[in-house]
């Protein structure tokens, strides 16, 4: 067999891949398929040679949608045992991917145990980990430094990584140009380099050296997201000129990496007003040349803090279905503080419920077959099968459970009246009684 470095090189040279046979299956399309959308850019399968426990996924416009759940620790709650219950969690609910976005404590050991660990894909922030990693001032970090802590990540398992490459100089002038933010840069990542580079004066080494990244990427087939530092934080702010530079220069970057055979995926908003969402997909898939886009959210609204996993799953099933291949989820603890337990699973849950709605809408193969299974267990009001095909099955059990009917085929809201149960007995020639 011919030797290849990374899925999409694979994919380039007609090599249907292991990877690409599981990740097709789960698809319900050929292989051949999926290799065709993988060398054309359209599709990735992050996927680094040193996380051999994973089970390959495919993210594509055209694919049934993927979400993704952010964890780890911070200085204020830096309890590992806590945040790998949440990896637990989230791979008991079916996350297709998990990012660590740890800013505290030995960081690298707990990426080690991730990736010894999880089958799920695995993402990571390099830039919030120098600041651990170095123990220094952020100016202090040299530009070798900054690339160094993407190889380490690499090296570690992670199969694909986010990293803020269009916050350039250029960027951040018309920025400075233009203050009429109401949120500023609120991307973590983004304003981090934003700062070393207003603090330093030069240019951010992953844009100015960003042949050396593509090298580590494609060494490892490391699915390169290219962060979007500019997104918008707020609905005031969005789809302004800052967001929209950076997006034209991602699909330049876009295209480097393609011709290095690294897979990109584009990282997107944010806050946007609803009325806004399909037409950022379309641009974005225009600028960035079909690129799988991972958007946060984005939230339709910037007035429910406790809410945001709402605000999320409203704005992600349009952008899904318009054309975003990959949703982060947003929790409850949204803009309040970091997410427990019981938030992480509202909201995988609230993302879940966002990505099947959209893939209803595209049409995905077989998208519809679950809900149909759903349908004919309420029509023949069998609730164990109900509870069984639930998104949240022990949720919707205990709703059930904390008042049930008297009638054995029907619930407290119409009892007797139950549409499914008279319908069931008048079809089956029986006689349908007021008691």
């Amino acid at each position: 067999m011919m030797a290849y470095a990374t899925q999409m090189e694979a994919a380039r040279l007609g090599i249907v891949t292991p990877e690409m046979e599981i990740a097709a299956g789960d698809e319900h399309i050929s292989a051949e398929q999926l290799r065709a959308l993988i060398a054309e850019g359209q599709a990735v399968i992050p996927k680094n040679k040193r996380h051999q426990i994973g089970h390959p996924k495919a993210i594509g416009r055209m694919l049934s949608t993927k979400i993704n759940v952010n964890l780890g620790a911070s200085r204020d709650c830096c309890n590992i045992d806590v945040e790998l219950a949440k990896v637990q969690e989230a791979e008991r609910l079916g996350a297709d991917a998990i990012m660590d976005l740890s800013t505290f404590g030995d960081t690298r050991a707990f990426r080690r145990t991730l990736a010894a660990q999880c089958k799920a894909a695995l993402g990571s922030v390099p830039i919030y980990d120098a600041l651990v990693y170095y123990n220094k001032e952020l100016a202090e970090i040299t530009s070798d430094e900054w690339l160094e802590i993407a190889r380490i990540h690499a090296e570690d398992g992670f199969d694909f990584m986010t990293i803020h490459c269009g916050m350039n100089q250029a960027t951040a002038a018309r920025f400075m140009r233009n203050r009429n933010r109401i949120t500023n840069i609120v991307s973590r990542g983004g304003s981090l380099m934003f700062a070393w580079m207003q603090m330093t004066g030069k240019e951010n080494p992953f844009f100015e050296q960003f042949d050396e990244l593509l090298e580590i990427c494609r060494k490892y087939d490391v699915t390169l997201s290219l962060g979007d530092a500019c997104r918008p934080g707020s609905t005031h702010d969005a789809s302004d000129a800052t967001q929209v530079e950076e997006m034209i220069t991602l699909g330049e970057l876009t295209k480097r990496a393609w011709a290095r055979d690294v897979q990109v995926i584009i990282e997107g908003p944010g806050h946007m007003p609803l009325n806004q969402i399909a037409s950022n997909m379309k641009l974005q898939q225009t600028l960035c040349h079909g690129a799988p886009y991972y958007v946060l959210g984005p939230l339709v609204t910037d007035i429910a803090p406790g809410y945001d996993h709402i605000t999320s799953a409203i704005g992600g099933t349009v952008a899904a279905a318009n054309g975003a291949a990959f949703l982060c989820y947003v929790t409850p603890a949204e803009h309040l503080r970091l997410p427990n337990e019981q938030d992480v699973h509202d909201g995988i849950i609230a993302a879940k419920i966002a990505a099947h709605a959209a893939d209803l809408a595209k049409n995905i193969p077989h998208a519809s077959d679950w809900d149909d299974e759903m349908s004919k267990a309420r029509q023949e009001v069998d609730w164990e099968k109900m509870f069984s095909l639930s998104i949240d099955p022990e949720k919707a059990r205990k709703i059930h459970d904390e008042n049930p009917s008297e009638i054995k085929d029907a619930c407290t809201m119409c009892g007797e009246m139950c549409a499914m149960r008279n319908m069931n007995k008048i079809l089956n020639g029986e006689v349908v009684t007021a008691k």
